[in-house]
């Protein structure tokens, strides 16, 4: 055999085995195993899809609305920006402020003060309705100092002027630059911030001639927590620039992990994901003109705490229903197969005992109870018929018996024919001898019982042994004429069954007659494919007979046996009537034509 046959058959064969192994044999197992491979896996694992694409949808509109508010954060953002901007245009165009800044020795410091600490307030006033606060340094080239807000340290003109922000380098064409992490200059009691975002600029003239210098800065730490106040959500806001250092965030002493601010600096237009080590979502927004990103952190048991509560409540009855379920599902298959084992170790015990056994019917219910009275009904059908077995095995054994016996007394009589007929050839009696000779040839046919058809012309002579022995009987009150054509001398017909047809007509026909008798056998083809037997005598009819003879019917045991046996060996195709009328009885039976090819070295005669 080929190595990789017997590695696939070995291979197939194990595989069955493992199956064999995993696949339950039993009916209720197998039920069992069904109703939960069908429908509990199957439902179980459809819930849980669902339940997945419901929170992958409601992430999508959490972070949907998490970026919508994000945008607005950064619109107030861009707004701020832009105001301050709006702002610092006006300083350059507000004439007291050049008057302030160019001319300090026009008023007293007081009054100077009281103009630019004026103008401050009408800009709060027109452009900062709401927050972040917004806090106003100016510097003149005349070591004088005006501010918005309470400083934490006493102004020092000095070293105000000398600020990192009021560095020419860093000023772009404009004469302006941002500093987003400025550190915050305002008393505490009015902001607590670590940082502020600034614009640093120059004021200049029209043949750009500086007159001063403007700090505006936006308190953006404060907007992020009065944001976070208003969040029904228990999320944080953190701003972050695109190195990943922290800015500032809406809950003090909170940062965002290093793993995170890489995730948004790898990818930025990416907006929200999921961080699985703080179990939170991530959503944020990239600031372009400050390089920075606004970040919003939402807890997800904060997030789905109610899709959570829902599914823990769902999946609790549902897997507490599939219990029940099973259970009912074992209960119910044990019913059904519990009658079904004990009705297969009852067919195991009716074997063992012969079939004398009987299902009990009034312990089950329902299809159970038809097939338990289906079985008792065949274990019934079943003894009767090997009743009617046994009976007819019997008969068999008794006919057979009578069969031996019977042939005793053939062979007996056969051997003392043959001894009369010696006795008859030494005393030249021919009479005796042929009639000896014919009732042999009877007997002979009747004892083999080997052959059912026979040659017709072997049937033939077996009729006119017949007749020779009743011709001597009756002194040739009768004449016998015979009908055929030579090409069917060798087709098959039913062995004794003309002589039972010629008995009855000499016994019933011709023997009342008065006058001279005669019995005309006819053979004969109809339609080339059936072979048609007439008997005719010219005897005294069926009628006669009947009132000679009441004790006997005209068709007789001879006539009922012929019919019979063209029945078994013919069915349908064996078929056998009798014509009466006045001047006789005709009998005719029709069977197939079988035509045999000779054997031996016979030919018709």
């Amino acid at each position: 055999m080929d190595t990789n046959t017997g590695y696939t058959v070995l291979g197939a064969f194990r595989m069955s085995k493992l199956l064999r192994y995993l696949i339950p044999q039993k009916l209720k197992y197998r039920l069992f195993m069904a109703f939960v491979c069908l429908i509990i896996l199957p439902f179980s694992a459809l819930n849980l899809y669902n339940y997945q694409r419901i929170e992958t949808l409601v992430q999508q509109k959490i972070s949907q609305q998490s970026h919508s508010q994000l945008e607005q954060m950064y619109r107030t953002l861009e707004d701020q920006i832009g105001i301050a901007f709006k702002t610092l245009i006006f300083l350059k165009q507000e004439d007291t402020v050049k008057s302030v800044l160019r001319y300090p020795e026009q008023h007293d410091e007081l009054e100077n003060k009281r103009q630019m600490e004026s103008i401050f307030n009408n800009l709060n006033n027109s452009f900062f309705l709401y927050n972040p606060s917004v806090y106003f340094l100016i510097l003149d080239l005349n070591e004088n100092a005006y501010t918005s807000y309470l400083p934490r340290e006493p102004l020092a003109y000095d070293k105000l002027r000398s600020l990192p922000g009021f560095s020419k380098e860093l000023m772009n064409a404009s004469a302006y630059h941002w500093v987003p992490n400025d550190p915050n200059y305002v008393l505490r009691d009015v902001s607590t911030s670590t940082y502020l975002l600034s614009l640093y600029a120059y004021l200049e003239d029209s043949r750009n001639t500086p007159y001063g210098l403007a700090r505006i800065s936006i308190d953006y730490s404060s907007w992020l927590r009065t944001i976070h106040k208003q969040s029904d959500l228990q999320q944080q806001y953190f701003i972050m620039t695109s190195a990943g250092e922290d800015i500032s965030q809406s809950v003090p002493d909170t940062a965002l992990p290093k793993k995170v601010k890489a995730e948004i600096a790898n990818q930025p237009g990416k907006q929200y994901f999921i961080d699985k080590d703080s179990n939170s979502f991530i959503n944020y927004i990239y600031v372009e003109s400050l390089d920075w990103y606004i970040v919003n952190r939402i807890p997800l048991s904060v997030l789905f705490v109610e899709i959570e509560g829902l599914k823990r409540q769902y999946f609790v009855t549902f897997f507490a229903l599939m219990g029940v379920f099973l259970i009912m599902t074992f209960v119910i298959s044990t019913t059904i197969t519990r009658p079904l084992s004990h009705l297969q170790a009852k067919m195991k015990a009716a074997v063992q005992k012969n079939l004398k056994i009987r299902l009990p019917e009034h312990k089950f219910h329902g299809e159970v109870l038809d097939l338990t009275r289906t079985f008792n009904t065949m274990l019934d059908d079943t003894n009767l018929l090997i009743q009617k077995l046994n009976a007819e095995e019997r008969q068999k054994e008794a006919v057979h018996f009578q069969m031996l016996l019977a042939q005793t007394n053939p062979h007996f009589l056969l051997n003392t024919l043959n001894t009369i007929k010696w006795i008859a050839i030494r005393q030249h009696n021919d009479e005796i001898t042929n009639m000896t000779l014919s009732l042999g040839k009877l007997l002979e046919a009747s004892l083999n019982t080997e052959k059912d058809l026979i040659y017709l012309k072997d049937e033939i002579e077996l009729v006119q042994a017949y007749v020779h022995i009743q011709q001597v009987r009756y002194s040739h009150k009768f004449d016998v004429t015979y009908q055929y054509e030579d090409h069917i001398l060798f087709a098959l017909v039913p062995k004794l069954s003309l002589q039972p047809l010629v008995e009855n007509a000499i016994i019933h026909g011709i023997a009342p007659l008065r006058g001279q008798g005669f019995i005309h056998l006819r053979v004969y083809l109809e339609d080339s494919d059936r072979l048609i037997v007439e008997v005719q005598d010219n005897g005294v009819g069926m009628d006669l007979s009947r009132k000679n003879q009441a004790e006997r019917k005209r068709p007789g045991i001879g006539l009922s046996n012929v019919k019979e046996r063209l029945r078994l060996l013919f069915r349908d195709q064996g078929t056998m009537e009798v014509l009466s009328s006045e001047q006789g009885v005709t009998v005719r039976f029709a069977i197939p034509f079988l035509l045999s090819t000779p054997y031996g070295s016979e030919h018709p005669a």
